[in-house]
């Protein structure tokens, strides 16, 4: 072999992180708005995406971010904004193992520029209340940003019971 096998990953690695950010994402898309129009290229938008908590059943959580178009943004490489908005509902029967659940997760990530800056929502279990708090934020190689959002769903019982 003339090239160590990391190398022959090297192309592979590269073409990923070209993708464009919405190929890499795992869920639903529910619609966008315009806010500007490009010439060139898509137009800017404010997108709104729906995941499905992968480990408690019955909560759907809601996205909304902006997405950057013209010619940087078609090809994948606009830097994104750091601003995003979630909120999760209960869309069923919450079920889920509180074995699997832990008190602290990610259960969501999307890419938001070419390399190194993330959108991730991460889920907390506060069992005290029982009740699932989601937060959206950005991640960056060097610095992330400060800006987040916040929803709740409760899954217990409400007042003292019959």
């Amino acid at each position: 072999m003339l090239f160590p096998k990391h190398v022959a990953l090297t192309p592979l690695i590269v073409m990923f992180a070209l993708l464009p950010p919405t190929l890499l994402a795992q869920d639903a898309s529910i619609g966008s708005v315009r806010t500007e129009f490009k010439l060139l290229g898509p137009n800017n938008t404010i997108e709104v995406e729906r995941f499905d908590d992968p480990k408690v059943q019955g909560i759907s959580c809601y996205l909304s971010y902006s997405q950057i178009g013209g010619i940087t943004g078609a090809v994948g490489l606009a830097e994104e904004a750091s601003e995003a908005s979630v909120a999760c509902r209960q869309t069923g029967e919450v079920i889920f193992d509180p074995a699997n659940v832990e008190d602290q997760e990610v259960v969501f990530t999307q890419r938001r520029s070419a390399l190194f800056k993330n959108m991730r929502v991460v889920r907390m279990h506060d069992t005290e209340t029982q009740t699932f708090v989601y937060l959206t934020y950005s991640t960056k190689l060097v610095d992330g940003s400060p800006k987040n959002a916040i929803t709740a769903v409760h899954y217990g019982e409400l007042g003292g019971g019959q």
